[in-house]
């Protein structure tokens, strides 16, 4: 009887261990459900215009999917970003357009205690979309010079110079290549809307300053000196693709030089659009590298900034949307085909000011514009 007694004791033990056995590895097996389910779970992100069409493209959309890494964009503006900084309903990440606006999102997330990753997966250096008989008027007073084929290089302070002093196109020297009155002027974007805008009032300050801008009274001083620039230009299209539609829609008439990404031209040229024979660019000497600065603010957006800055397949596909990357063979090799002419190497390339002193410069650019 005792005997078995202790085999009944020992059953239920073992059924108990069982059961437990049993609920432990259902458990067990509801975690790894949940977590496959986060694993796939789509990351939420504020992207800039500039690379919209690039997360939108099916070949891309597919690599991210397949590395468990799928996104679902929204477009805002890069200056307005960092107002999204809000602890408890921040998106998985930001991808904006310049350093400045990056710059920002850090900030404002360091004010509210939250920790974010920036990186820049792809870049882009602004430039001067312009005309053959444009540059070569600015080549004979001695402000641009050839720089290869159908590229030239213009010296941002003596271009700032002869703006600031209100010449005409007819006054110059070889005015009959583009012998029209009209004020010389780079177009530009709405300075109160558009990063390219406030990119150019950056270089335009570092040229009549002769260094990138450190104090506050002198960004002042200058941005109400350069305030004339955006001024003077009339209606401003609020973002970079209207600018770059007048070029090559109306031509020099209305945009003898245009301030752009250069991937906007890159992109044009790589979707087989016809380029006009006397299309060139015009590099500024200094010039800006507008980097696409991805800000992570969870592990599994980290990955995927890693992802885009590293795989091959999708960094092929930015090239294809005129972005630069790291290899810059791969860049040159892409567009080739397209007869598009580029400078390989930028050698003369400087930051913008801080983005307070960027946002003080603005505010005096927007306050003359009301007046």
């Amino acid at each position: 009887m005792p005997q078995l007694k202790k085999i009944a004791l020992t059953l239920v033990l073992l059924a108990l261990f069982a059961a437990a056995l049993f609920f432990a590895l259902r458990q067990q097996k509801g975690v790894v459900e949940q977590q496959e389910v986060a694993s796939t779970e789509t990351l939420k992100g504020l992207i800039s215009v500039d690379v919209e069409a690039y997360f939108k493209d099916e070949r891309v959309q597919k690599i991210l999917a397949d590395k468990r890494l799928p996104v679902s964009v929204t477009r805002v503006g890069s200056r307005d970003m960092a107002s999204k900084v809000v602890a408890g309903q921040m998106p998985d990440f930001f991808l904006a357009s310049g350093v400045v606006a990056g710059n920002q999102i850090g900030e404002a997330a360091r004010q509210a205690n939250l920790s974010v990753t920036p990186s820049s997966p792809f870049f882009s250096p602004l430039v001067i979309a312009s005309w053959s008989p444009v540059a070569q008027v600015l080549v004979a007073n001695g402000i641009a010079q050839k720089t290869g084929e159908r590229t030239y290089g213009v010296d941002m302070a003596q271009l700032t110079k002869l703006m600031l002093a209100k010449k005409r196109w007819n006054e110059l020297q070889g005015a009959q290549a583009y012998n029209v009155s009209r004020s010389v002027l780079v177009s530009t974007t709405d300075i109160r809307r558009s990063n390219s805008a406030a990119m150019y009032l950056a270089l335009t300050s570092y040229a009549l300053n002769g260094d990138v801008v450190s104090d506050r009274g002198r960004a002042a001083s200058l941005a109400l000196q350069l305030a004339e620039l955006f001024k003077r230009q009339g209606y401003q299209e609020n973002y970079v693709n209207g600018n770059f539609d007048d070029y090559l829609t109306l031509g020099p008439g209305k945009t003898p030089l245009a301030f752009i990404y250069e991937y906007q031209m890159v992109a044009h040229a790589l979707t087989k659009k016809s380029l006009g024979a006397d299309m060139v660019l015009v590099y500024p000497q200094p010039t800006i590298l507008n980097k696409q600065v991805f800000v992570a603010t969870n592990p599994r957006a980290r990955a995927l900034a890693d992802l885009l800055g590293s795989d091959a397949a999708l960094q092929r596909i930015a090239v294809e949307y005129g972005f630069r990357i790291a290899d810059s063979g791969v860049f040159m090799q892409t567009i080739a085909p397209t007869g598009l002419a580029v400078e390989e190497r930028l050698a003369n390339v400087i930051d913008p000011p801080s983005f307070e002193l960027m946002a003080d410069m603005i505010n005096v650019v927007t306050q003359e514009m009301a007046k």
